[in-house]
């Protein structure tokens, strides 16, 4: 703490006057840049590293959905794999590394808490739906939908806030869409 002595009252009073309002403007500083991610190269990075975790936790989901059923086998694996390419605007490399990186983040993780809460925080709800329509593809991507994939699905529905309405209708597109071959959820 910063201590002046003066003998002049005015001036004592003054100064502390000074002194408050500087340690005022440090404070408030320090709380826009701790609520705002720090300055704008830190925001950037931060927004980076956003991404990124966002991209690994839509693919830890995405392998949990596919693992469901005891294994992970190579048409959902390939399916895991051009979903977030398209999803995320992935090139080939980028894809193969982040389903790696969600198969280890979802064999070392108990809970799909923090995978969800990842998606909430940084999606919007059409985009979380979008997210749900992902896993139901992987989850017909085998050709069998087991029980567990589709209760897994049912249960991130619900942690993503889409509502059963929304998950219905989501699925149906993907039933749908492999029914008549089209092209993968973007």
């Amino acid at each position: 703490m910063l201590r002046i002595v003066a003998k002049d009252p005015e001036l004592l009073g003054v100064v502390d006057r000074h002194a408050d309002g500087m340690i005022r403007a440090i404070m408030m500083d320090r709380l826009i840049a701790l609520f705002s991610g720090g300055n704008a190269a830190g925001s950037e990075q931060a927004g980076r590293r956003s991404a990124d975790e966002l991209h690994l936790a839509s693919a830890a989901l995405l392998v949990e959905a596919a693992s469901m059923d005891g294994h992970l086998d190579e048409a959902e694996r390939l399916t895991i794999r051009t979903l977030l390419q398209s999803r995320f605007d992935l090139d080939d490399e980028e894809a193969g590394e982040l389903v790696e990186e969600g198969c280890r983040a979802s064999a070392s993780s108990t809970q799909l808490y923090g995978f969800t809460r990842m998606i909430n925080d940084n999606l919007e709800p059409e985009e979380r739906a979008t997210i749900l329509e992902m896993l139901w593809e992987v989850a017909y991507a085998d050709g069998v939908v087991h029980p567990y994939e589709s209760n897994l699905v049912r249960r991130v529905a619900g942690l993503l806030y889409v509502t059963d309405h929304d998950s219905g209708a989501a699925r149906k597109r993907v039933v749908e869409r492999l029914r008549t071959g089209g092209a993968p959820t973007r």
